[in-house]
């Protein structure tokens, strides 16, 4: 009987994996090409419409305003009605909203195409991490949404290589920044449409598993609910007033000042630093990703292994800021383009182990809450970060002060995490209910 269950389990741990994690991971690379792109287009755009750094960087920052609106709402929105008809709807507004990002002409026109944008997409990243809680048990979560969160590096380096190719056309008398926009919203709606049919929204739906994997699956995620609402059983209020939460949300906020203005500037540092043709930018500006990619795969790979989460989120972040404040002090190109690209991609790895942290608190309608939460206040650092470059790349007339920026966000954030402990408090309680319903826990 033991083993029979260990056998049941592993078979549906592993079809969950096959089945989910691809189509997961394809969704949030398109999510965010269509985020990003601007930062390529901005190779030529702000040339041909007149822009200055603090107009783009506005621009780009104004995204999270749109953003903030429906974050905690689109994660109930999966918790109590259905992830693959509310990603569909996302995935779908957001491409068309990209498309018209192709015919702006004006700044007035580019900032409301960018809150849009943000509005349309609010939503889709807490709603994929409680998804992702409807799946898959504690002790496979990091790396779960680590699969989630490798879709971020591979989008850098996806539109990296796309800019590359379309920043060059000249077609029926539009710019290759605008065909940028325009060819790359048309995948999310196709992918909408596939969600649709594709996603399951619970396991107990889920025709792809026999029935006693549907049942083992259930009653997993079942036992760990039970245990979380033991340790905390709170009500959605209740979670937005936990310290802890409160304590995650300030390192989170911090990151991703220098995180967006990082990500949103990185190829216009590349081309200011070498002087390169804007195709040859985009092809640098791969490579930061794909040092991600590595990244964050080993990282919640081995902080599942290890069962540890601060240092694995806090690390990443304190060895990114590093490279910026060295950066920020070195004259060599050589030195200072692999400062850049390290920097650039040493700091995905702290994304899904960081993610792994909140979901050991609280579970049903307070953790989505608090998930959202989480990501829509972190996220107004997204607002301030590309912002805050534009101002002082203008102000200074070089990107030094932007450099200190982001790795002192980095440093903070990452001194911060040091210092929370964030414990699995169902562990012991799961422990006990499965024993006490005679079922055996696998490790």
């Amino acid at each position: 009987m033991e083993t029979d269950r260990l056998e049941i389990g592993k078979s549906t741990r592993r079809k969950a994996a096959m089945r989910l994690l691809p189509f997961v991971f394809l969704l949030y690379v398109i999510c965010y090409i269509d985020r990003v792109n601007v930062s390529f287009a901005n190779l030529r755009m702000s040339a041909d419409l007149g822009f200055s750094d603090r107009i783009f960087g506005l621009g780009a920052g104004i995204f999270f305003v749109g953003y903030l609106l429906l974050e905690v709402p689109g994660a109930l929105i999966v918790e109590r009605w259905s992830a693959r008809k509310w990603m569909a709807r996302i995935m779908i507004s957001w491409g068309a909203v990209t498309i018209g990002t192709g015919f702006v002409h004006t700044a007035s026109q580019f900032y409301a195409a960018r809150l849009l944008l943000g509005v349309a997409e609010a939503g889709f990243f807490p709603g994929m991490i409680v998804y992702l809680t409807h799946w898959f048990v504690a002790s496979d979560r990091a790396k779960a949404i680590s699969s989630l969160y490798a879709g971020l590096p591979a989008a850098s380096v996806v539109g990296s290589l796309m800019a590359g190719w379309l920043l060059g056309l000249h077609w029926l008398g539009m710019a290759g920044w605008r065909w940028l926009f325009v060819v790359e919203g048309i995948p999310p709606m196709l992918l909408g449409a596939i969600t649709l049919f594709y996603l399951t929204d619970r396991p107990r739906e889920a025709k792809w598993l026999t029935e006693k994997e549907r049942e083992w699956l259930s009653e997993e995620l079942a036992a760990e609910a039970v245990a979380k609402k033991k340790a905390r059983n709170y009500t959605t209020w209740q979670a937005f007033g936990d310290k802890k939460v409160w304590m995650l949300i300030l390192p989170y906020f911090i990151a991703h000042v220098g995180a967006q203005a990082s990500i949103y500037w990185i190829p216009t540092f590349i081309k200011r630093l070498t002087g390169l043709p804007s195709a040859k930018v985009a092809l640098i500006a791969a490579i930061p990703g794909v040092v991600g990619i590595a990244g964050m795969l080993w990282n919640g790979w081995h902080s599942d292994k290890m069962g540890e989460r601060r240092w694995h989120a806090a690390v990443p972040l304190i060895c990114a800021a590093l490279a910026y404040l060295m950066l920020a002090n070195t004259h060599n190109l050589a030195a200072a383009m692999t400062l850049l690209v390290l920097g650039g991609g040493i700091v995905y790895s702290y994304y899904p182990v960081y993610w792994s942290m909140p979901t050991l608190l609280l579970s049903e309608s307070a953790a989505a809450a608090s998930f959202g939460l989480i990501n829509s206040i972190g996220h107004t650092g997204g607002f301030f970060g590309p912002t805050a470059v534009g101002y002082l790349n203008d102000r200074t007339g070089k990107a030094t002060a932007a450099f200190w920026l982001i790795g002192m966000c980095y440093l903070i954030a990452g001194g911060l995490l040091s210092r929370i402990r964030v414990q699995n408090p169902q562990q012991n309680a799961a422990t006990e209910l499965r024993a006490d319903a005679g079922f055996a826990t696998e490790n």
